[in-house]
């Protein structure tokens, strides 16, 4: 099978590489079927729509950024990463995360009820130097 993603051109792959969300991600419940691309120059994954390639979510494992982040047995955690030109301003959401089980390909969302993960956490930071 092949699909013309906007993010990496055309993509071949088998049935064996989708990942299905059975309640899609929230706000695109309509889309179940997803590729998990990896890239070796990349600092995000990235999970592709089967259903419209035009959709294309960037990820980041949020063990990275928190090695305590809530758990799923079986599952990886990843936030879904909002992008901009400037990096002070990408941001990770960490209120509701990605569940992935690259085994069984399957995938959840879910909000995680805990005022310590926000929706809008900067993932740089910029360091401030002592003058």
């Amino acid at each position: 099978m092949k699909i013309n993603t906007h993010q990496f051109g055309e993509i071949e792959f088998t049935e064996d590489f989708i990942i299905s969300f059975e309640d899609g991600l929230f706000g695109f419940e309509h889309l179940h079927k997803f590729l998990f691309i990896k890239t070796d120059d990349d600092l995000f994954y990235w999970l592709n729509s089967i259903e419209q390639p035009e959709i294309a979510f960037p990820l980041i494992g949020t063990r990275v950024i928190d090695e305590k982040f809530p758990t799923e047995i079986e599952y990886e955690s990843f936030g879904i990463v909002i992008l901009s030109k400037n990096p002070a301003d990408i941001k990770v959401n960490l209120k509701a995360p990605v569940y992935i089980n690259h085994d069984k390909k399957t995938g959840f969302q879910k909000i995680i009820d805990n005022d310590k993960y926000p929706i809008d956490y900067s993932l740089f930071v910029e360091e401030k130097q002592d003058k």
